[in-house]
């Protein structure tokens, strides 16, 4: 019995395979991701060794293509037909598929994965083998064993044959939750959110951590990073991420009262620094992550990156650090987060940019310049003051209702209104 297309999708671990003993652990986690993302989906898993396959229950091929994009750990998966294990009912298929899937004229050539070993053929000999069965039958067909541009993949395995043309590319990596747990100090702009995603492409479960210096800052610039979470929050298994609002004013205005101007920036992402490392310890949070791209800005030169991480013992990931911009933007666009990052609203690294930042800072001159102004108290002080909140996909917060008081705002919407408040 043939099964139409809709009815199956395959899906490929790619490098996980290669894991050895951990193998189990990395695909049972995919499979823990897939059955969190696909539950509203109605649909139905089948677990094979190396593949799994979704069994589609009704017509919602669109909306279980969107979740799967959201899953790490998925190399690739292709809609499949299924027919019985004999070479003349897989070939008859391959007719029906090729007519259906492949434009005329074209070459091809069959591929086939042999996963039933004691299938009496090599797979090579199956492919020749089937070929041989649909050219006659096709006269638009041409083999190409080189480069051809269609395959028809077979999969033969213990139960049935599966034929597919094409694979739609998954988000790779591995499946998040894996890799531990880390903290993106997250601006309302282009890289950071990409870093975020890029560290959860890779395993790593985040958190983020946001510097918010209303009235200093435009409150608009809140609300930016509120609805960039609403969108990393796709990639977390359960569709939910922390964030944690960082209330930088005191300190912020300390540093612009004292520092020397062409040492704001320095001696601001210092503190960062600080405060992301106290935090990140507080929560066993392993590794600080950001959007450094290297020489983007003057923050970012190899002497700024040293001055900058010489008041943390934890280790800094920089997913981005030597991305091109536009290969940055590709990304965010990609994860829909670009047209948010580039609304109008500056946050407190770029609010107050000197006209001559120093862009090859000492570290001795960055330590004179803090010892301006009692850092340590604000530091504690600003700790004790972070909010933190739970962001999902449809969170509808606007924080611009609210007027300039952040941590209030908050507060109401999300104790009163959501409970997703978390306090400390």
């Amino acid at each position: 019995m043939v099964i139409k297309m809709k009815d199956i999708i395959l899906v490929r671990f790619g490098d996980l395979v290669l894991k050895g003993k951990n193998k189990p652990t990395f695909i049972n986690q995919v499979k823990k991701l897939l059955r969190a993302k696909l539950k509203e989906c109605n649909v139905e898993f089948e677990y094979q060794h190396d593949r799994i396959f979704i069994h589609l229950k009704e017509n919602n091929k669109e909306q279980v293509l969107k979740q799967l994009s959201y899953v790490s750990g998925v190399q690739s998966y292709s809609f499949v037909y299924k027919c019985e294990n004999d070479l003349d009912k897989i070939a008859d298929l391959a007719v029906e598929v090729i007519h259906k899937e492949i434009e005329m004229p074209t070459t091809f050539k069959v591929e086939t994965k042999r996963a039933d070993k004691k299938f009496p053929m090599s797979s090579l000999e199956i492919s020749q083998t089937l070929a041989a069965k649909i050219l006659p039958r096709v006269k638009e067909l041409t083999v190409d064993v080189r480069n051809p541009k269609q395959v028809l993949n077979v999969e033969i395995r213990h139960d049935s044959a599966y034929l597919y043309v094409g694979k739609i590319p998954g988000l790779g990596g591995y499946p998040i939750g894996l890799g531990g747990k880390g903290l993106v100090m997250l601006s309302g702009g282009i890289d950071s959110p990409v870093a975020a995603y890029l560290m959860m492409k890779q395993g790593v479960e985040v958190e983020l951590f946001h510097f918010e210096s209303t009235p200093l800052t435009p409150l608009e610039s809140v609300q930016k990073v509120i609805d960039i979470a609403k969108k990393l929050a796709l990639f977390m298994p359960n569709n939910r991420i922390k964030l944690h609002l960082v209330p930088f004013t005191k300190m912020h205005t300390e540093i612009l009262r004292f520092v020397d101007d062409s040492y704001i920036i320095t001696i601001m992402r210092r503190m960062m620094y600080r405060l992301g490392e106290m935090f990140a310890s507080e929560r066993n949070l392993l590794t600080l992550i950001n959007g450094e791209s290297v020489g983007q800005v003057a923050s970012q030169t190899l002497d700024s990156i040293k001055v900058v991480e010489n008041v943390t013992n934890i280790p800094i990931l920089r997913p981005v650090i030597t991305y091109d911009k536009i290969d940055i933007i590709r990304i965010a666009e990609k994860i829909d987060t670009f047209d948010i990052s580039i609304r109008a609203f500056n946050d407190c690294c770029s609010i107050y940019v000197p006209k001559n930042p120093v862009t090859h800072p000492k570290i001795d001159k960055a330590e004179l310049e803090e010892t301006k102004f009692d850092f340590k108290p604000l530091l504690a002080e600003t700790i004790a003051g972070i909010r933190t909140v739970i962001i999902k996909p449809d969170t509808d917060f606007e924080i611009a209702n609210y007027g300039f008081e952040v941590s209030d705002a908050i507060t109401n919407y999300y104790g009163e209104k959501h409970g997703n408040w978390v306090q400390r």
